[in-house]
């Protein structure tokens, strides 16, 4: 684990805590929560499926998130950074949003 996966995931955890049920339900709190754990414990590798599989639910969550309303394009889009930046190289870019 780097640094920078270390602050990414506070950085995830202190979104969380600030968030109020009108704008994130209790399951979609803890989709985010276990996407960030699954690529906080991964070795980083782009080949883990495991944590390429948890960015791709938080991603489709950011977009239903954004559709629906719910959220800016923006804060999707740096919730969906910082949980990517958990685990993998910062060379991955983002679609997320």
């Amino acid at each position: 684990m780097t640094p920078e996966r270390a602050q990414a995931y506070r950085r995830v955890i202190r979104t969380l805590e600030q968030l109020g049920p009108s704008k994130l339900l209790d399951d979609e709190k803890a989709r985010i929560r276990d996407a960030a754990d699954s690529l906080i414990f991964s070795s980083g590798a782009l080949e883990d499926a495991d944590a390429f599989g948890a960015l791709w639910d938080v991603e489709v969550l950011c977009r239903h998130l954004v559709d629906s309303g719910r959220w800016e394009r923006v804060t999707a889009r740096r919730l969906a950074e910082d949980v990517a930046a958990c685990g993998l190289p910062h060379s991955a870019e983002l679609r997320a949003a």
